[in-house]
């Protein structure tokens, strides 16, 4: 999770941001720049990974190891719930806002993965039900 060939994992959720402009320093709006000019406006303002990791504690919080604008979260470790379904939840604003100290403007994409590409590990996970609900609505 800390270096560029261990970022890989079992299952990923992975959430891209707009963000006001405001909060980005000028540092960052230049770096973002330059990148959106190499690859194109797929480069999001900022990003939370969902991670199940093999090594971190569930909460675990840690900046991508390819960029800072992207933030990974621990929600399962180990293989205890491999080869089953399980259930998630998150909120996902105050994790944005935990993760980076302010609000997003609004969310600009979802990708659902299990990556092996750098470890070159081998890994299978399902993704099913997924959906944005509101705060009090029921998953």
């Amino acid at each position: 999770m800390t270096t560029k060939a261990g970022d890989d994992y079992a299952a990923r959720v992975y959430l891209s941001f707009e963000v006001p402009p405001d909060t980005l320093g000028f540092g960052t709006r230049m770096a973002l720049g330059l990148a959106r000019s190499l690859r194109g406006n797929v480069v999001p303002d900022a990003a939370i990974n969902y991670i199940w990791d093999n090594r971190h504690p569930v909460g675990t919080w840690q900046p991508n190891a390819y960029t800072d604008r992207a933030r990974m979260l621990v929600l399962r470790t180990g293989a205890a719930d491999a080869a089953r379904w399980v259930t998630e939840r998150r909120d996902v604003g105050p994790d944005f806002l935990q993760a980076f100290g302010h609000a997003p403007a609004k969310m600009t994409g979802l990708a659902l993965a299990s990556d092996t590409d750098n470890t070159g590990e081998s890994a299978h996970a399902g993704f099913a039900d997924f959906r944005f609900v509101s705060r009090d609505e029921p998953c």
